[in-house]
Parts: C-alpha cells; structure tokens; sequence
C-alpha cells in the first residue's frame, strides 16, 4: 500500500544515479549470460553468418579462442551448435553419434584448454544432422515420429556427455526423451551431467538465421509444428515443464524469449526450478537492423532486453550479444 501525494512522491528514489542503483529491483551480470557458438569444419576458420551480422562460424580452434575469451568475459557457459558438412548428413542423422564429429572434438577441446572454468553447454537435436531438416526421423508420410527419435538422441547425449559436455540441451520437442536422456546420463555414470530442457519451444518465425547457420534451412522439408508449440497455447507450455521437471530436468528453457515473457513468468511462478530464455537469432537480428538503419541504439536495446528477461524471473539468457553485453556490464 502506498499514500497520497505529496506525502508519496515515487520520483524521490528515481531522481540521482546513486538512488535508482539503490533501489534497483533486477540486476543482469555477465554471470547471468550463455554464449551460444557455431561449430564449422576445418582449421583457422571464421565463416561470418549473413543474416547474423556479426555472428560467425568457427572452426574448433577458434571456438577454443571464443571459449578462452568468455573465461575472462566472466560469461559461465557456452552453448554449442555444429554445422555439419552436407555429405555428412543422412536420413536418420548418424553423425550425432560419432563420436569425432564436429561438437564432440569442440567439447574436448574446449576442456582440454579451460577445464572447468566454464561450462560446455551442448544441443540434442537431430536437425544439424538430418538430409530433411527435421529434429528427428521421419517416416513415409512425412511424420517426425516420437519413439524411435527418443532412442537416437538417448545416443547423441550420452555420446557428447563421454566428450565431457557439462550440460545437454534436449530442444527438439520429443515427448519422453527428458526421463530417457537422464537414465541413461545415470547408467554412464554421468551422474552430474546437468539437463536443461527446452521444455517450451515455439514453432516460431524468429529462428530463420539460426538455421542459416547450423545450415539446415535450406534442407528443411515441411516445417516443425508437429512437435514445437503452438504461440497460442500457455497452459500447455505448463504442462511441459511439469513433465520434463517431474523426468528429471535440472533447469528448463523456454524459447524464444522476448515474445514468450508471459510464459516464462508463469513457469517461474509456479515451478521451482531455474528458468532460461533463448534470445534467438531473429530477435538478435531485429537489434542489428535496428542499429543498422539508425532508429535504435544496440546497447540500450540489449541491455533492456536482457533486464526484461531477468525480471521476467530468468536465471540467465542465451543470447548472441553475450560477449558485447559482457563488456558493456563489466565497463
């Protein structure tokens, strides 16, 4: 309860610096950032991503660099992405199970040079493997089906959890696979391997440069609405996190970020578990634009952005600016 004017005057605490920091309610610090990074083939190589200006491709020396350089950013974690060659993909995405592909030799080089002063945070999906696109396999019709995807990325976690992945990120909406990924985590004695599940990700219209870059896009055939959420529905995304909580998730994710605040509230709210966002590659591309054409300024908008988040009930935010809004936060 407040009083009356003048009594209450609320623009008393917002008028010096040194007060509104006072009374400042949220705080975002570079410890509260994930980096995600893409993995490419080959050695010295940088491939900047068209429709992520600024965001590039690297190959596995230079995502050690990138690991090294979030180490004295403060960033804890980086979250890895691989781009795999096109002869290396297949039908059924057999390359998630090598065991020398492009993330397991950026997840062992990456411990070899920083240990344990950061975190390697790795996707299970199969889209950066498949021919068609899809995050897992298709049958005749067309369809993703559930089960037999389930069994592959059981493979794909346990196969990055052996090259020392700190976290595996299950994002491609199968039913079940949160409770399947983690007994198998316990039977190869990954026992404190974590898991931070997209528990509620969108069929959204925001991930188009995100799959330019992981070089799925132009491979995609249909599209992810039978396994990614509907940007109508909350109470389902409730049910979601419930399920995967309740199968043995860590943390949960909900993606994207900016335009799913409401969800992310109501899972903060209800759940007592952390919550992440994924600010995704389309919403990292509306602040370039903007910058780009002269009608917002990158940094406020980022900084305000990641405050949403937290306030929001975020515990941290992936986000491509990471770096940028790292050195912003430390000076």
């Amino acid at each position: 309860m407040t009083g009356s004017y003048p009594i209450t005057r609320l623009r008393r605490t917002r008028a010096h610096g040194w007060s509104r920091a006072l009374h400042r309610e949220n705080l975002v610090t570079p410890a509260d950032l994930i980096w995600p990074l893409f993995v490419t083939s080959g050695k010295g190589v940088e491939e900047p991503i068209p429709t992520l200006p600024g965001v590039s491709r690297w190959s596995v020396d230079g995502i050690v660099a990138r690991a090294k350089e979030a180490v004295d950013l403060g960033i804890p974690v980086v979250a890895l992405f691989p781009n795999t060659p096109r002869e290396l993909r297949s039908d059924d995405g057999a390359e998630a199970h090598n065991p020398d592909n492009l993330m397991c030799q950026a997840i062992k080089a990456i411990k070899d040079a920083c240990g344990n002063d950061i975190g390697v945070l790795t996707d299970v999906a199969l889209d950066p493997y498949t021919s068609h696109g899809q995050d897992g396999l298709v049958d005749d019709s067309g369809y993703v089906v559930n089960d037999t995807t389930v069994a592959m990325l059981v493979d794909q976690a346990v196969n990055q959890a052996n090259a020392g992945a700190d976290v595996i990120a299950p994002s491609d909406m199968m039913d079940g696979r949160i409770h399947a990924i983690r007994m198998a985590l316990e039977m190869h004695g990954h026992h404190n391997v974590q898991i931070m599940s997209y528990a509620a990700k969108y069929a959204s219209a925001f991930y188009g440069p995100f799959r330019d870059a992981v070089g799925s896009g132009g491979l995609l055939k249909g599209d992810k609405k039978g396994y990614q959420m509907d940007p109508a529905n909350a109470d389902e995304a409730m049910r979601e996190v419930a399920l995967d909580i309740a199968e043995g998730a860590d943390s949960v994710m909900v993606k994207p970020g900016l335009a799913y605040l409401d969800i992310i509230y109501r899972v903060k709210q209800r759940f007592d578990v952390p919550v992440f966002a994924y600010q995704v590659s389309g919403e990292y591309a509306m602040i370039e634009a903007a910058q780009a054409a002269g009608i917002g300024d990158r940094d406020a908008l980022l900084m305000e952005k990641l405050i949403a988040f937290k306030r929001a009930g975020c515990s941290g935010v992936l986000t491509y600016h990471a770096p940028h809004a790292a050195r912003l936060l430390n000076g």
